[in-house]
């Protein structure tokens, strides 16, 4: 057996631990939902422009490139539906040369427009220790500011250099995201994550082996992710502060897991990704930007309004059956952003499965 098949088999031995860990702790109740399908849709241009209000015939649903017939459809704004937003400093990637650059970025955006934030905002900081989040969310930017100085950030114990490494910041990264997924529940209206990283580990590739037990572990766990993401309405950015070279070279490794995994034997730890997790979410993955508060800025003034639309979706046979979603918009140079898939008959989601 190879060092990278015994790192594996360690590693994938803890993911339902992991797992199990966070679903043992009370959670609040998702709320009963139809068996349609609901989607927040955000809408890019290419002139950066926003486009006048479209209307419900303006946008076609594609169920794994089957029209589907639209159920709702409504133009949301955040004075009737509240946004969360939740900022992570993920000191346990960033190097640290970034590190504080980044940290001041955050600080920048909070204490801007005289240290009022648009919406409720809770802010954490990711160490080899793990995250703690605040529980109560405060628009009041410069006392966010001082609770993020008064989070102390020390020498890390754990490297980015090493493959050792790479599994301990995997495991603290994965331990830190099913934290976050079991606290969403308790924010009311939509969720916007923003974690300031440049990713978490790509353990994936040639070299790494893992038994058809492993894959389906992955596999469950993708589905676990996708369908608390979409049923606690939580969109994810991921904003690398780190330079243009080196994020266009991890880029061009997570860009091969953006398709959605419909069967275990396709799973690997790189579906797992921080990048892959956010664009499958419904937000973005931006890459090279040192201006950390320019780009929490734009994010959040694209959550002012959106567009919510409900399908139904294509009946499904089997448990854990995964749907690609595609949103046409009939307007030229403008595009749909959403989710990019769902599972039906999610087991992997049940605690009971």
């Amino acid at each position: 057996m190879t060092v990278h098949r015994i790192v594996c088999t360690f590693f994938l031995a803890l993911l339902p631990s992991v797992h199990a860990a966070f679903a043992q702790q009370p959670q609040p109740a998702v709320p009963p939902t139809s068996r349609d399908i609901h989607l927040d849709v955000a809408i890019d241009s290419k002139s950066g422009l926003p486009p006048a209000r479209l209307t419900q015939q303006d946008f076609t649903v594609l169920d794994n490139k089957a029209p589907r017939p639209i159920t709702s459809f409504k133009i949301m704004t955040s004075a009737e539906d509240p946004v969360s937003v939740i900022v992570i400093v993920d000191a346990v990637n960033i190097p640290y040369p970034v590190l504080a650059w980044s940290r001041q970025g955050v600080e920048k955006f909070l204490k801007a427009n005289e240290g009022q934030v648009p919406y409720p905002t809770a802010v954490a900081v990711l160490t080899d220790q793990g995250i703690q989040i605040e529980d109560k969310l405060s628009t009041d930017g410069n006392a966010l500011s001082d609770s993020l100085e008064r989070h102390t950030i020390g020498l890390r114990e754990i490297t980015r250099d090493s493959q050792w490494g790479a599994l301990d910041r995997m495991q603290i990264c994965l331990k830190a995201f099913d934290q976050l997924v079991a606290f969403a529940p308790s924010l009311p209206g939509r969720k916007i994550v923003l974690w300031i990283s440049p990713g978490w580990p790509l353990i994936s590739g040639a070299q790494i082996e893992i038994s058809a037990r492993q894959e389906q572990e992955i596999f469950n766990q993708v589905v676990d992710y996708s369908t608390r993401l979409r049923q606690t309405d939580l969109t994810l950015y991921d904003i690398n502060p780190i330079g243009a070279s080196e994020s266009l070279q991890e880029a061009s490794e997570y860009q091969s897991y953006l398709k959605g995994v419909s069967k275990p034997y396709q799973a690997q730890f790189g579906d797992l990704s921080l990048q892959v997790l956010a664009i499958q979410s419904g937000g973005l993955a931006i890459e090279g930007n040192s201006d950390v508060a320019g780009t929490i800025q734009k994010i959040l003034a694209d959550a002012q309004s959106w567009y919510r639309i409900a399908f139904d979706p294509v009946p499904a046979d089997k448990p854990n059956d995964y749907h690609h979603i595609e949103i046409k918009v009939d307007r030229p140079g403008f595009t749909a952003r959403t989710r990019d898939g769902y599972y039906s008959n999610s087991l992997a989601a049940n605690p009971a499965h």
